[in-house]
């Protein structure tokens, strides 16, 4: 069963705009139904667009519905994985408040994290050059920015790096996935950094199908212009 329509608490949308509700819906139904994409993925990527937009009730009740329908803390968690990289300390906090509010202890999954934060774990370091040869396979070359950060501040390039890696390879959701959801995200920011992403999605064998429910999970946080600025993207890329 989906979700209510939650525009239909407006009064005045219900009394005087009935296309714009019954719009809305079909949106819903794209996100809160297995289609392309099974409904629990694409709910939690309309969480962390929603956090990414600074919605925190949209996005706990968007998570919500993802752990109703079996998503497990550990795959909420791919959430908090890319905010930390793509929008920083501030949204991912905001995103492990809401993980923690919908999965409490008693429901975590059987497997806690091995390092409590009072127990940081190890820090990893990258080997001299990795980062450069990582920026080479995955964008084909090294961007003109990475390139001036790693000549000014290597440090930050293999941070960069590392936040990278750890987005794409090292969360619970497989490679496919993780591209589709920062694509989400990008569109919700009307971003045209989406571009990058719809390639590497294709390269990981998302199809064209799957990566338009993916944008059209950014409608609930950031609207039909989400759609507009990264669906026409998916052309570009042909």
């Amino acid at each position: 069963m989906r979700d209510r329509n939650a525009l239909f608490n407006s009064e005045l949308l219900s009394e005087l705009a009935p296309f714009t509700i019954s719009g809305y819906d079909l949106f819903r139904e794209v996100i809160e139904t297995d289609s392309a994409l099974p409904a629990k993925l694409k709910s939690l990527f309309a969480a962390v667009a929603a956090c990414n937009r600074r919605y925190p009730e949209l996005a706990r009740n968007e998570l919500d519905r993802a752990a109703r329908l079996g998503l497990t803390r550990n795959e909420a968690a791919a959430g908090l994985i890319l905010l930390s990289s793509l929008r920083g300390e501030g949204a991912a906090l905001a995103f492990d408040a809401t993980i923690r509010a919908i999965y409490p202890p008693a429901c975590e999954d059987a497997n806690p994290p091995r390092h409590p934060s009072s127990h940081p774990p190890e820090l990893v370091r990258a080997a001299p050059g990795e980062a450069e040869a990582n920026f080479k396979a995955y964008f084909g070359t090294t961007p003109p920015a990475l390139a001036t950060l790693l000549r000014l501040a290597p440090k930050g390039a293999d941070g960069y790096f590392l936040m990278r890696k750890g987005t794409i390879d090292c969360n619970q959701l497989d490679r496919k996935a993780a591209e589709l959801m920062l694509i989400a995200v990008l569109a919700s920011d009307y971003s045209p950094q989406a571009a990058t992403h719809i390639r590497a999605a294709r390269a990981v064998g998302a199809t064209d199908e799957e990566m338009a429910e993916a944008i059209l999970c950014a409608v609930p946080s950031a609207g039909i212009a989400a759609w507009m600025a990264t669906g026409v993207l998916l052309e570009a890329q042909q």
